[in-house]
């Protein structure tokens, strides 16, 4: 092209940008099969571990036997939620510039899992209100390390893994992963809580998720083959980048979905309470945390094989309205419960919602937009969402402490519905909407 008739240089720059996308694609090709492996391996041994810390039945069955308190088990989902909240875009910020991302992600997933390791030790060698004032802290600690990986780990994913490869990965790594969760969430009501192994079952269980999370960390540290970033935005200080996000949310889209996020998120802080319900009608002890866990984990699982190839073939927009449903029905169900089955049921239910909420909600947000926005998106994102989960447990559980779970049935079922209906009317599956 001639510089005059192109003097700013613009087909160069497109060629270059095409060069550079085109290279990247050839790169993720030739290396897809090892990171894939990768990425299915630490995402088994993480979800192993993580689910059980993050199922709705253990954290909260230790917290109860802390204090007895439901405002205590809702003080404790909101300061992991704060926590959540405060990092995801500033670890946004710090990696939307960079050419490689996985040593960032490898160091804040190893604070992350520090502090899983220190509320075990907190267990083992405190008591009283000095170990509740350091498991809330870590708790607090936790979630903000927890924000910064999910920012960091689901951009270094939209890096390894091509679109069409994702709801797979993901289904499959959910699949293997829940179902030894499951076993592992019933082992460790029925033996290690209720036997009280190593002098605190509840030590032991948080010491084994920190080393099947590690153990999945050195995996992906070892195996990985991360490609330069194709596109990336030039280096800005964080609060100029914050300025920007209006153009973010120009994308009608994806300000329907973050709306829905907000709703969705808002009943999702329903989840550490229903086990202290089910436990209020059915007696709370590691029997019992021990057979919901492994219902909740058991279909949270099996749902990914619905879940997963169903949003590689159709869009994850069709994932997220069947989660909805499903978590509705779930919430139904336990509010009519009266003995054991029911409740058993309700579990199930909200164990499909969950893992299909999950999946579709992490995996949508990658599709909005431009491809060097990712990071931001992410980090806005999750930042919102952090903001109404560190609020709503209090919230809940004092009115719960208060007023009975009636009204905390109605809140989280009204959240359900409305996150249903916005998506149904505001959001396009994004894979069909030409930017």
């Amino acid at each position: 092209m001639d510089p005059i008739e192109d003097p700013d240089g613009i087909y160069d720059k497109a060629s270059a940008r095409q060069g550079a996308l085109a290279n990247h694609a050839r790169f993720v090709d030739e290396n897809l099969k090892r990171n894939f492996i990768a990425n299915f391996i630490h995402g088994v041994l993480g979800m192993t571990g993580f689910r059980l810390m993050y199922a709705p039945t253990i954290i909260p069955a230790y917290l109860m036997m802390l204090t007895d308190s439901a405002a205590a088990v809702g003080l404790a989902s909101a300061l992991l939620q704060l926590g959540a909240t405060i990092s995801p875009i500033a670890s946004g910020s710090r990696i939307e510039h960079r050419s490689h991302i996985l040593s960032y992600a490898i160091r804040v997933g190893s604070l992350m899992r520090l502090q899983i390791l220190g509320m075990a030790l907190a267990a083992w060698f405190l008591t009283g209100n000095t170990l509740l004032f350091v498991t809330l802290g870590l708790f607090l600690l936790l979630g903000f390390f927890t924000g910064a990986q999910r920012v960091a780990f689901q951009m270094l994913m939209s890096k390894l893994i091509p679109i069409r490869k994702r709801g797979r990965l993901q289904g499959y790594r959910n699949l293997a992963g829940g179902l030894i969760a499951a076993v592992l969430a019933w082992v460790a009501g029925n033996y290690f809580i209720a036997q009280n192994w190593l002098g605190n079952g509840y030590a032991t269980t948080f010491l084994f998720a920190f080393l099947l999370t590690s153990a999945g960390l050195v995996v992906l540290k070892t195996m990985i083959r991360e490609p330069a970033a194709p596109i990336s935005r030039p280096r800005m200080p964080m609060m100029e980048r914050i300025k920007e996000f209006p153009v973010l949310l120009s994308d009608k889209d994806f300000r329907g979905f973050l709306i829905v996020q907000c709703f969705a998120t808002a009943a999702r802080v329903g989840a550490p309470f229903y086990t202290i319900y089910a436990g209020s009608l059915l007696g709370l002890d590691g029997a019992l945390i021990g057979g919901l866990s492994f219902v909740f984990l058991g279909s949270d699982t099996i749902a990914n094989i619905i879940w997963g190839p169903m949003g590689d073939r159709f869009g994850f927009r069709i994932v997220y309205i069947g989660s909805l449903l499903c978590s509705i029905a779930g919430v139904i169900t336990l509010m009519m419960a009266s003995s054991a089955n029911p409740i058993y049921a309700a579990f199930i239910l909200l164990g499909f919602g969950t893992s299909g909420w999950m999946l579709a909600a992490s995996t949508m947000v990658l599709e909005f937009g431009s491809q060097e926005d990712i990071p931001m998106r992410l980090g806005l994102v999750t930042t919102v969402e952090g903001i109404i989960a560190a609020i709503g447990p209090v919230l809940a559980g004092v009115a719960i402490a208060f007023v009975g779970f009636e009204p905390f049935f109605a809140t989280v079922l009204t959240a359900l519905m409305i996150a249903a209906a916005l998506i149904l009317f505001m959001v396009r599956e994004p894979r069909n909407v030409i930017n």
